[in-house]
């Protein structure tokens, strides 16, 4: 029973993973497919590199921001904390 529930799980999660990629292609604009349905290459050419220069900056800071937190993640530990039991090592 406990195998089924797992393969249940597993299947499902595979499922809305293939699902939600749909669902968010539909989310688009009417008017914005058209107008870039109907625009030239060149046009194409600029809307794919302005996509890429809008998505590159939030990805620096996301990295950044993580890569911080990892580097300071042991900042603020009980290194100072100072054990009652052991006399003579007050500060």
């Amino acid at each position: 029973m406990k195998m089924r529930t797992k393969w249940m799980r597993l299947f499902c999660a595979l499922a809305l993973a293939l699902f939600v990629p749909a669902m968010s292609f539909a989310q688009s604009c009417a008017l914005c497919y058209t107008q870039a349905a109907g625009s030239g290459s060149r046009m194409i050419q600029a809307l794919r590199s302005g996509i890429l220069i809008l998505v590159i900056p939030p990805m620096l800071i996301c990295i950044g921001i993580t890569w911080m937190a990892y580097k300071k993640r042991n900042q603020f530990s009980d290194d100072d904390y100072v054990d009652s039991a052991e006399p003579g090592l007050e500060r």
